[in-house]
């Protein structure tokens, strides 16, 4: 009998990711979806979905967290691990990630697809700083300010529409003479009060100095250029580029059969050219790409590698394993009153937690406000979970020596203490909720548990760094890209002794975004002098650092 091997994994924890889990789960099967980001993919930067069966609305968090919940009831795991080699050709697939090699009978390819970049003068150079991909995420950049939307498809349309709420005006830039969307989604744009549309028209360049001055635009019929400059009372303003996805199927090339656009080719059952992999969700070629037609295709795809493990098993004589649902192998401690964390997430990180293996002292240092007193009730909740981890409360200023130790300079705040009290050079500057909620927990476990394997090339690299570096993390709760970055950062930290690594909510920390001139999270912002937007990896960050000097 094979030991260590799953029947199923699942790559890529987006609504296709998410239902073939429910479908695995359902069927018994030993599976894992495998993420490097949080659950959701595209549809949890979607902040209204209105076009889902059974939700008249719903939001795209709130719908991804409840598909989370429902496969991790029926078993079906979740790995929040970066995917760096494949090899599927064989029998027994072998999925090399961030944290070692997993091994399973079957795969699913859902790894979705990514928004392409248009190209324009200035575009990779403001990037973060007045030009983004995700509306959720920084949309409240623009407070007030003006912002135009690039594309004119169903994207484009519905998040010009979610921007209304924070710019005083929105543009929206339309290539062609007319919106490609359903029609009751553009008679919204066109009818709303705060959006001008623009069609036959293109941006050629944007630019500026630390953040965007302004805009070149141009009328593909006539030829005639628009010139777009901002207000000495604005002082900048944002850009926003919604024209389409490009599959993110690189990690395949050379072992599945991908079409010349590099969308994974697979027949109705959702088989590809190997064996036991299969593909599900926006990386293949389809007539339309929304959720309703993610979910069917995680759906087909798992029922058909239910097929393909019965007949796999019968073949080798493989006994059929007890696939145990989450709340058959924990009962959370209930907890009095309103709880921030559910009884779900209590069931999901418990599982985590009771693999710790040293005490973990959560330094939480409060100040005079509300959102003080949420954090110390969720500080409270989470050691309820375990009894490995402890509560070291302060308020400001009455602990000098432990506010020294941990360079505390933003509250509220929880610092993460090793077993002996030393600082681990870990902390949050806000409370870890929404997507951060899974960085904290990662966090605990890799200070004090087993942790998350990293590759000794990695290690080697990360234990070369001698002198003192500071990495701060600007992030959104709502942000899907966000806890990647955090939770790299905060891994090295915990390898190395000279790493601090700090998250900080912008919205609770406004004064970090006219410092480093931000407009966008993730950013993250070394020795408080250079600044990297996007979602990093730990090599990513080493990367960053070796560039200003630290080795």
């Amino acid at each position: 009998m094979e030991h260590g091997i799953y029947d199923l994994l699942i790559l890529g924890g987006g609504c296709a990711g998410l239902t073939a889990g429910i479908y695995a789960g359902r069927a018994k099967l030993k599976a894992a979806v495998v993420e490097k980001q949080g659950a959701g993919g595209q549809a949890a930067i979607t902040d209204e979905i209105a076009n889902y069966p059974g939700f008249r609305k719903i939001s795209g968090t709130e719908l991804a967290e409840r598909m989370l919940e429902q496969a991790s009831s029926f078993g079906t795991e979740f790995l929040q691990q970066d995917v760096v080699n494949l090899k599927l050709t064989q029998e027994i697939k072998e999925v090399e990630t961030s944290s070692g090699v997993l091994k399973s009978r079957a795969v699913i390819l859902a790894t979705g697809a990514e928004p392409k970049k248009l190209g324009f003068q200035g575009e990779e150079e403001f990037r973060g700083r007045g030009i983004g991909y995700c509306a959720t995420c920084d949309g409240f950049f623009f407070e007030g300010k003006d912002i135009f939307v690039i594309g004119g498809g169903y994207s484009a349309a519905e998040e010009a529409l979610y921007l209304t709420r924070f710019g005083k005006k929105v543009t929206v830039v339309v290539r062609k003479g007319a919106f490609k969307c359903a029609k009751s989604i553009s008679d919204k744009v066109l009818s709303h009060p705060k959006i001008e549309v623009m069609f036959h028209t293109e941006i050629t360049e944007a630019y500026g100095d630390t953040v965007l001055r302004g805009a070149v635009f141009k009328n593909n019929q006539t030829g005639e250029t628009f010139e777009y400059k901002v207000s000495e009372e604005d002082e900048t303003f944002g850009i926003f580029v919604f024209i389409g996805y490009q599959p993110s199927t690189e990690l395949y090339r050379g072992q599945v059969t991908l079409d010349e656009a590099g969308h994974v080719i697979t027949n109705e059952r959702m088989e590809t050219n190997l064996s036991g992999v299969y593909a599900a969700g926006d990386l293949r070629p389809k007539l339309l790409r929304q959720l309703v037609t993610a979910t069917a295709d995680g759906a087909i795809a798992a029922t058909q590698v239910e097929k393909y493990i019965t007949e796999y098993k019968e073949k080798h004589g493989i006994r059929e394993e007890k696939n145990l649902n989450v709340s058959e192998q924990t009962e959370a401690d209930s907890v009095d009153g309103p709880a921030i964390i559910s009884q779900d997430l209590r069931s999901q990180v418990q599982t985590v937690f009771d693999k710790l293996e040293r005490e973990t002292y959560l330094a939480v240092i409060l100040d005079d406000s509300r959102k003080s007193e949420e954090l110390k009730k969720f500080c409270e909740e989470v050691c309820s979970i375990c009894k490995r981890i402890h509560m070291v409360i302060r308020r400001k200023g009455e602990d000098k020596e432990l506010e020294a130790e941990v360079n505390a300079e933003n509250y509220p705040m929880i610092a993460l203490l090793k077993e002996t009290k030393e600082y681990s050079g870990v902390k949050f500057s806000g409370i870890p909720a929404g997507h951060e909620f899974n960085s904290f927990v990662l966090a605990v476990y890799n200070l004090s548990g087993p942790g998350q394997g990293v590759e000794e090339s990695v290690q080697n690299r990360v234990m070369a760094v001698k002198r003192r570096v500071k990495l701060q993390i600007a992030i959104s709760l709502s942000c899907h890209f966000c806890p990647e970055t955090v939770i790299a950062a905060q891994h090295l930290a915990i390898l190395n002794p000279q790493i601090e690594a700090e998250m900080i909510d912008i919205s609770m920390f406004p004064q970090l975004k006219k410092t480093y001139s931000l407009m966008s999270v993730p950013a993250l912002i070394i020795n408080e002098k250079q600044t990297v937007f996007g979602a990093l990896s730990m090599e990513q960050i080493l990367e960053q650092i070796e560039k200003v000097g630290q080795l």
